[in-house]
C-alpha cells in the first residue's frame, strides 16, 4: 500500500496547529476567568439552549466527553466552590439530570468571550485557513 507522505504532513500540520490555538485558549481562558476550555464550551453550549439548560446526556453529546468525565466536570462547576451550575432533576423522568447556567456561569462565559476570540483572531490571521483546507482536500 502506498502512503501519501504530502497528505500525512499536510493532516498532522492541521492537526498542530488547532493543538497549539487550545493550547493558547486552555492558558488565557485559565487567566481570565478561571475556566477551562471544556467548561468554557459547556457554559456556551448552555448559553445557546432554551433556559439555558441541557440535559447531562445532550450537554455529554456536544462536550464530547464520557459520561464520568462530564459528570465530574460539571459537580465541580455546580459545587459551592465554583456555582456556575446549578443541578435540575427532571420532573418527568427522573433519572434525567439537567444542568443550568447561573448568572455567575454567564458571567464568566462573558469575560472569556473576548479572550477567546482574541486568541482564535491572532492564530488566524497568521494563516490562510481555506488555502490549507483546500491543498489538504486536493491531495485526497
Amino acid at each position: 500500500m502506498m502512503t501519501n507522505h504530502a497528505f500525512m504532513d499536510d493532516w498532522l500540520a492541521l492537526d498542530n496547529l488547532q493543538l497549539k490555538i487550545k493550547k493558547e485558549l486552555e492558558s488565557a481562558l485559565q487567566k481570565e476567568c478561571s475556566l477551562s476550555i471544556k467548561e468554557f464550551y459547556v457554559l456556551y453550549h448552555l448559553s445557546k439552549a432554551p433556559e439555558k439548560k441541557l440535559r447531562l446526556q445532550k450537554l455529554q453529546e456536544l462536550i464530547g466527553l464520557s459520561q464520568s468525565a462530564l459528570s465530574r466536570l460539571v459537580g465541580n462547576m455546580e459545587a459551592n466552590s465554583c456555582g456556575a451550575l446549578q443541578k435540575h432533576v427532571c420532573t418527568d423522568d427522573r433519572r434525567g439530570t439537567y444542568t443550568q447556567l447561573t448568572a455567575l456561569g454567564e458571567d464568566k462565559l462573558h469575560r472569556g468571550l473576548p479572550c477567546f476570540h482574541e486568541v482564535i483572531q491572532h492564530n488566524m490571521s497568521q494563516i490562510d485557513p481555506e488555502r490549507m483546507i483546500k491543498q489538504l482536500l486536493e491531495k485526497l
